[in-house]
Protein backbone atom coordinates (compact mmCIF):
# COMPACT_ATOMS: atom_id res chain seq x y z
CA UNK A 1 0.00 0.00 0.00
CA UNK A 2 1.34 3.40 -1.03
CA UNK A 3 1.59 5.99 1.61
CA UNK A 4 0.05 9.46 0.78
CA UNK A 5 2.18 12.25 0.91
CA UNK A 6 1.85 15.00 3.85
CA UNK A 7 1.13 18.45 3.08
CA UNK A 8 1.28 21.56 5.73
CA UNK A 9 -1.40 23.58 4.70
CA UNK A 10 -0.95 27.49 6.65
CA UNK A 11 -4.18 29.59 6.12
CA UNK A 12 -5.75 31.98 7.91
CA UNK A 13 -8.45 32.33 5.81
CA UNK A 14 -10.71 29.17 7.27
CA UNK A 15 -13.03 28.90 4.34
CA UNK A 16 -10.05 28.58 1.52
CA UNK A 17 -8.05 26.73 3.76
CA UNK A 18 -10.93 24.48 3.62
CA UNK A 19 -11.50 24.12 0.44
CA UNK A 20 -7.67 23.60 -0.41
CA UNK A 21 -7.36 20.99 2.07
CA UNK A 22 -10.48 19.19 0.86
CA UNK A 23 -9.11 19.31 -3.05
CA UNK A 24 -6.03 17.91 -2.19
CA UNK A 25 -7.19 15.15 -0.43
CA UNK A 26 -9.44 14.32 -2.86
CA UNK A 27 -6.67 13.92 -4.83
CA UNK A 28 -5.08 11.83 -2.80
CA UNK A 29 -2.94 14.14 0.12
CA UNK A 30 -2.84 13.86 3.22
CA UNK A 31 -3.28 17.15 4.76
CA UNK A 32 -2.63 19.32 7.81
CA UNK A 33 -4.75 22.72 7.97
CA UNK A 34 -3.43 25.07 10.95
CA UNK A 35 -4.74 28.64 10.78
CA UNK A 36 -2.33 30.46 11.78
CA UNK A 37 1.63 30.51 11.80
CA UNK A 38 2.47 29.14 15.52
CA UNK A 39 -0.03 26.06 14.74
CA UNK A 40 2.05 25.12 11.76
CA UNK A 41 5.04 25.57 13.34
CA UNK A 42 3.97 23.73 16.08
CA UNK A 43 2.38 20.98 13.48
CA UNK A 44 5.72 20.90 11.74
CA UNK A 45 7.73 20.43 14.72
CA UNK A 46 5.86 17.03 15.57
CA UNK A 47 5.01 15.28 12.35
CA UNK A 48 6.66 14.43 9.09
CA UNK A 49 5.80 16.58 6.11
CA UNK A 50 6.64 16.47 2.19
CA UNK A 51 5.63 19.79 1.02
CA UNK A 52 4.53 22.78 2.86
CA UNK A 53 2.01 25.67 1.41
CA UNK A 54 1.83 28.60 3.34
CA UNK A 55 0.03 32.14 3.18
CA UNK A 56 1.97 34.95 3.79
CA UNK A 57 -0.30 36.92 6.21
CA UNK A 58 -1.76 34.81 8.75
CA UNK A 59 -2.13 35.89 12.59
CA UNK A 60 0.23 34.84 15.63
CA UNK A 61 3.67 34.52 13.06
CA UNK A 62 3.57 35.38 9.36
CA UNK A 63 4.55 32.86 6.61
CA UNK A 64 7.94 34.40 5.83
CA UNK A 65 8.91 33.63 9.61
CA UNK A 66 7.39 30.12 9.50
CA UNK A 67 9.17 29.78 6.66
CA UNK A 68 12.53 30.63 7.96
CA UNK A 69 11.64 28.35 11.35
CA UNK A 70 10.75 24.89 9.14
CA UNK A 71 14.16 25.95 7.11
CA UNK A 72 16.04 26.06 10.25
CA UNK A 73 14.26 22.48 10.88
CA UNK A 74 14.67 21.02 7.38
CA UNK A 75 16.79 22.59 4.57
CA UNK A 76 14.53 20.11 2.01
CA UNK A 77 11.40 19.91 2.58
CA UNK A 78 9.84 22.25 -0.55
CA UNK A 79 7.59 24.89 0.85
CA UNK A 80 5.43 27.27 -1.77
CA UNK A 81 3.62 30.22 -0.97
CA UNK A 82 0.24 30.58 -1.52
CA UNK A 83 -0.70 34.70 -0.92
CA UNK A 84 -2.18 37.88 -1.85
CA UNK A 85 1.47 39.33 -1.47
CA UNK A 86 2.14 39.51 -5.21
CA UNK A 87 4.82 42.73 -5.38
CA UNK A 88 8.22 42.24 -6.62
CA UNK A 89 10.05 42.53 -3.67
CA UNK A 90 7.30 40.40 -1.80
CA UNK A 91 8.41 38.09 -3.85
CA UNK A 92 12.01 38.39 -3.96
CA UNK A 93 11.68 37.77 0.22
CA UNK A 94 9.84 34.64 -0.01
CA UNK A 95 12.45 33.06 -2.46
CA UNK A 96 15.41 34.72 -0.21
CA UNK A 97 13.77 32.47 2.70
CA UNK A 98 14.15 29.54 0.28
CA UNK A 99 10.73 29.04 -1.19
CA UNK A 100 10.36 26.51 -4.18
CA UNK A 101 7.70 28.34 -5.58
CA UNK A 102 5.14 31.32 -5.08
CA UNK A 103 1.77 31.64 -6.31
CA UNK A 104 -0.77 35.31 -5.83
CA UNK A 105 -4.18 34.77 -5.37
CA UNK A 106 -6.56 33.93 -7.05
CA UNK A 107 -4.89 30.80 -8.46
Amino acid sequence: MDEKLRILLCEDEESLGMLLREYLQMKGYDVELCLDGEAGYREFTKSRFDMCLLDVMMPKMDGYALASEIRLVNQDVPIIFLTAKNLKEDVLAGFKIGADDYLTKPF
